[in-house]
């Protein structure tokens, strides 16, 4: 997990472009998402962190985007993951 503020923006870009960052999350509400979800870049840069895997996410007790993920988000809510 990458905080966004421990990173200059093309830092970060860089991270991306070389596919270490493939999902971003808000830590304070434990939802991960993709990096094009329009909810999670509206969300505060000192909440947002970065993933470089789905299993990282979930591992650290992050749940879907019910936005971006909304597959993932039905299963996750019915008790399934």
């Amino acid at each position: 997990m990458f905080l966004h503020l421990e990173f200059q923006p093309q830092e970060i870009r860089s991270l991306i472009r070389k596919r270490k960052l493939s999902l971003a999350g808000n830590m304070k509400l434990k939802i991960y998402g993709t990096l094009s979800c329009k909810s999670g870049k509206r969300m505060n840069k000192q909440n947002r962190v970065f993933f470089s895997s789905e299993k990282e996410a979930i591992h650290l007790g992050f749940r879907p985007c019910g936005h971006c993920l909304k597959e993932k988000y039905k299963v996750w809510r019915h008790g399934t993951i």
